[in-house]
């Protein structure tokens, strides 16, 4: 959920004075999936390890 505030404050960080409802739309949600990833990972919850994902990114250069 977002409030009437936030959504203000996202509307004025466009650089221009017109936007499509398509890309309002897209900026509010990854803005509110960032924002939960971001809780998920201040609550220690569904995260990895600086190591593990050094192990990972070795195996995609692979």
């Amino acid at each position: 959920m977002i409030t009437k505030e936030k959504l203000k404050e996202e509307i004025d960080k466009f650089p221009n004075e017109e936007i499509s409802v398509d890309e309002l739309i897209d900026h509010l949600i990854f803005i509110e999936k960032l924002e939960g990833r971001i809780k998920l990972s201040e609550e220690g919850k569904n995260v990895i390890s600086n190591d593990v994902l050094k192990e990972e990114i070795s195996k995609w250069s692979k």
